[in-house]
């Protein structure tokens, strides 16, 4: 069955959407981000595409967003997912999830899907009106996966909402949603880090590319993820930081694409898609609360135009998620792409040269 396409992510970004987003502001005198010294890159593999991925369906996706399943192998959660011979062409899905049965990050090759040969949406998105459901995160606690989805037109989100899996990613239960204009809309899109002290970490923004937005910073027990009233923000109030506090934003605002925060090698990795000038940056730091206005700034993926790709020169990029497995002196990401209906894909990159 053929669906009407959604308006193009192209457009959204270029044109803006004009909403408004309310912020706490950063504090007067507040030192801004030190830029680092760029890392070094270099592509692995195409890891969706007609050839990779299209007997699942799925040749046209993007996002890749990956975490180790329960059974150790890997989960992939993309976002707008198409068949036919271009992007856009027919059976829009969204999200739908990939996966890599061995988790070798020197051989790794997307070769299954929930769904089989024809991958699933993964929760009830019927697309009515050009909405969508585009996943900011998944990650496993024990035994159970969860998957955090921002639901609208794109680019303008509605509600974000949280699910979570026992079975290896094949299904998902609701579990709670947060309206879109919470925090200003700076609650939309996030990313969590599962820490070994019981609790997961919490980033977020605004989603939308095209609005400077807040960095906030929230924890929540591992054993209360679904309860939203059990997120506990982080601000800065009566002269000190403290949780429970109205957040503050913990990084210089900017606008920002997508966000991935991972606790990894004893410390914690934050990766962004930054709007201006536009690359993929990364920040490491010893804990969730340390200070993001004086970690320096490590750039990772630059752009460049297409057919002079090369190294960590990639054409239209976005993304960025960590691949598990990872470590700061072998990094690995996935890098989404799109500047045709012919080129919307999925990409595996591996950096080096890190500082941590």
């Amino acid at each position: 069955m053929t669906t009407t396409p959604r308006p193009a992510r192209r457009t959204l970004l270029t044109a803006g959407l004009g909403v408004a987003a309310a912020a706490t502001g950063l504090a007067v005198g507040a030192p801004q981000a030190r830029a680092g010294v760029a890392a070094s890159g270099s592509k692995v593999r195409n890891l969706t595409g007609p050839a990779e991925t299209g007997a699942f369906a799925a040749p046209w996706t993007d996002l890749g967003i990956p975490a180790r399943c329960p059974n150790g192998s890997l989960f992939f959660a993309c976002g707008d997912t198409f068949d036919g011979d271009h992007m856009g062409a027919s059976d829009w899905r969204a999200p739908v999830g990939l996966r890599a049965s061995n988790p070798d990050l020197n051989n790794l090759v997307i070769d299954g899907a929930v769904g089989g040969s024809h991958a699933v949406g993964l929760v009830p998105e019927g697309h009515q009106n050009n909405t969508t459901a585009i996943p900011s995160d998944v990650f496993t606690v024990g035994d159970t996966m969860y998957m955090h989805l921002m639901r609208g037109v794109l680019y303008r989100t509605d509600h974000s909402d949280f699910w979570r899996s026992t079975d290896n990613g094949e299904t998902w239960e609701y579990l709670c949603l947060w309206p879109g204009d919470q925090y200003g809309g700076q609650f939309q899109q996030k990313t969590y880090a599962v820490a070994d002290d019981g609790y997961c970490y919490v980033l977020s923004t605004v989603f939308n590319r095209d609005v400077d937005s807040d960095l906030l910073l929230h924890r929540v027990r591992q054993d209360a993820l679904g309860d939203p009233n059990a997120y506990e923000p982080w601000g800065y109030a009566n002269g000190a930081w403290g949780w429970g506090n109205y957040p503050t934003t913990i990084s210089p605002r900017r606008r920002w694409g997508e966000i991935c925060f991972r606790a990894m090698g004893g410390q914690y990795a934050l990766t962004w898609l930054n709007m201006a000038p536009l690359d993929m940056r990364a920040q490491i730091f010893p804990l969730p609360t340390s200070n993001l206005f004086t970690t320096p700034e490590q750039t990772m993926i630059v752009p460049t135009t297409p057919g002079n790709e090369g190294g960590n020169a990639v054409a239209s990029p976005y993304g960025g998620f960590i691949i598990p497995g990872s470590t700061f002196a072998d990094f690995h990401i996935n890098v989404s792409q799109w500047y045709d209906d012919q080129n919307y894909r999925v990409m595996h990159y591996r950096v080096s040269g890190l500082a941590s």
